[in-house]
Order: C-alpha cells, then sequence, then structure tokens
C-alpha cells in the first residue's frame, strides 16, 4: 500500500524531472560575429570603439558572451581594404561595420549579401553606396553626416571670425572619393564670399608639413579640415602644423579639442554609439534595405580660445553666442 507521503514524493520528483529535462535539451545561445572594417588603427579610433560597444552593451550585447567582434585595420594603408574585407567575407560574419568611404567602398564590393553598416559616412547616395536615405535598397545602411556642406559650413564661420580673409585652403586625402562634393559644396560658399579656395592633398603623415608649408607660401589666411579617417588620427599633428604656419583652421569638435581654432560638427562618438541599433536591427531579422540611413540633427561648435589668441584673433560675440563649448 502506497503511503500519502510516498505519492507526494513521486509526484514531486516527477515535476522536477521535466523542467530539468526540458532545460538540458536547450540549444546554447547563439553567438554572434561582427566585423569591423578599419581605414586606419584601433589606437586611433579607440574612443569610436568603445562608443560602438557601449552601444551594443546597452542593447544586450556583450563581446565573449553573445557577441565576437572580429576588427581588421588598414593601418593607413587604403589599399589593403578590399583583402581585409574579403578575409571577414570568408569568416561568414554576421554583419559589417565600417566607416568613412574607403572602408563602405571596400565592403560593398566585398559583398551583396552580408549586411553592412556605415558607422559615418560622408555622401553614399552619390557613391553609389545606396538608393537613397529612406530607401537604402541592397545591404548597406547606418549613418551620413553632411560632410560636404559641413566643410563649406566652417568655410563662413572662418571668414566670420577674420572677415578680412581673402585666401582659404582644404586639406583632403588623396584620391578620397568625397573630394569632388566637398570642392563643389566649399566652391559654391568661397564665390559667395569672394574668397579664393586652394586644395592640397596628402596620403601619407609625413606628406603633411609640405602641405602645411605650401599653404603658408601660397599665402592661405586659413584650412577646413574635413572628417576622414586620415585626419581624425593625425588631429594634433594638423592642428600643430597650422598653428606653426599661424594658419587658421577648423574642423570637427575633436579637431578643435587637439589644438584647431574652430570646430563645427556631428558628435562622431554619438555616430559609433548608434551603429549598435542598426546591428540589433539586423540580427534580428531586419533587412539593410529596410533600415532607412540617418542623418544627425545636432551639430556643435566649439571654439578653442587659446589657440585664437595665439594667432591674434579675436572671436567675435556673433560666433561667441552660439557656441556649445569654449576651450580657455
Amino acid at each position: 500500500m502506497i503511503t500519502r507521503r510516498r505519492i507526494v514524493i513521486a509526484f514531486g520528483a516527477g515535476a522536477l524531472a521535466a523542467p530539468l529535462a526540458s532545460f538540458a535539451q536547450q540549444p546554447p545561445a547563439k553567438i554572434f560575429r561582427i566585423g569591423f572594417l578599419g581605414a586606419e588603427s584601433a589606437a586611433g579610433y579607440a574612443s569610436r570603439m568603445e562608443a560602438l560597444r557601449a552601444g551594443l552593451r546597452d542593447l544586450g550585447y556583450v563581446e565573449g558572451k553573445n557577441i565576437v567582434i572580429e576588427y581588421r585595420w588598414a593601418e593607413g594603408k587604403y589599399e589593403r581594404l578590399p583583402d581585409l574585407a574579403a578575409e571577414l567575407v570568408h569568416l561568414k560574419v554576421d554583419v559589417i561595420v565600417t566607416h568613412a568611404a574607403p572602408g563602405s567602398l571596400a565592403a560593398k564590393r566585398a559583398t551583396t549579401t552580408i549586411p553592412i553598416v556605415m558607422a559615418t559616412m560622408g555622401d553614399p547616395v552619390s557613391l553609389g553606396l545606396i538608393a537613397s536615405l529612406a530607401r537604402p535598397g541592397g545591404n548597406v545602411t547606418g549613418s551620413t553626416f553632411f560632410q560636404p556642406e559641413l566643410a563649406a559650413k566652417r568655410l563662413e564661420l572662418l571668414k566670420e571670425a577674420m572677415p578680412r580673409m581673402t585666401q582659404v585652403a582644404v586639406l583632403l586625402t588623396r584620391d578620397n572619393p568625397t573630394n569632388r562634393q566637398t570642392l563643389e559644396a566649399m566652391g559654391i560658399t568661397a564665390r559667395s564670399l569672394k574668397v579664393g579656395l586652394q586644395n592640397f592633398e596628402v596620403g601619407r603623415l609625413d606628406e603633411f608639413a609640405g602641405a602645411f608649408s605650401a599653404m603658408a607660401k601660397k599665402r592661405a589666411d586659413a584650412v577646413v579640415i574635413p572628417e576622414t579617417p586620415l585626419f581624425i588620427v593625425n588631429a594634433k599633428r594638423i592642428a600643430d602644423l597650422a598653428a606653426k604656419q599661424r594658419v587658421l583652421s577648423a574642423g570637427d569638435k575633436a579637431f578643435a579639442e587637439a589644438g584647431g581654432m574652430i570646430g563645427y560638427g556631428a558628435n562622431l562618438l554619438e555616430l559609433y554609439h548608434r551603429v549598435a541599433y542598426f546591428v540589433d536591427k539586423i540580427l534580428k531579422g531586419a533587412k539593410p534595405s529596410d533600415l532607412p540611413v540617418e542623418r544627425p540633427t545636432r551639430f556643435e561648435l566649439v571654439v578653442n580660445m587659446k589657440t585664437a589668441k595665439a594667432l591674434g584673433i579675436k572671436i567675435p560675440n556673433s560666433i561667441l553666442i552660439r557656441t556649445d563649448k569654449v576651450i580657455e
């Protein structure tokens, strides 16, 4: 005869066995593989990579737990980008994250099936990376940040800071596909302000000094620095050369913080943080073609008063009242 006590024990054991067996049969959680294709170096992009990882952590993705990030850096040798992109394709990553025109174009040419997220990009439509911002089509999405228009705006700010300015230079990365759009936008602004526009191209760090010497010989009053990987990782070097040649300078926020006189542009760290949104959507099944490419809605103006004073420039109140940050 089975006692009531034995029935309860037998029933309890069975109840525990079922969920334990079910738990044991569950497959392990999927680990996603994210490829990052970088045009420059890991050291030069450390703060941006941390912003990217922070964005992923905010959405529940942690390296070594449910994601693996495969980094490939060209170290400034852009000719390596196609091979590095091919390596990521061979690894069958779930999504490729990249930045700027060289990285984005190399990734696009390497695959038409693996989703690609642009962390930052000047003009993806004109380069054929996407069909339109609202409907990207294909396998590319991400963020763009008005690079040609921002370069033109920096020219306006320099003229406002130095009304007597007659010649302005723009420093460009040699063979950058976005150079034409940048020069077109700046050319329109230069003509309206009645200033001459000179362009100087560099491809390596050891060419910077020669470019700035040439600016001085051509009597350039100021220089505009676009956001390119080469200039981002060498912001302090560029700012120092501009100060040495006594040339006013304008770039993005980080450039002003590195010693440039004026910084104006989107917060690039926020754009790298935003990459996680696109990656999350894609890993959950969304198609890049259905994810509109985003543009920043907030731009920051930074003035480095220390640099301005060293150059003998009195920044007008019309600029100071609009600044988000003044560096003394």
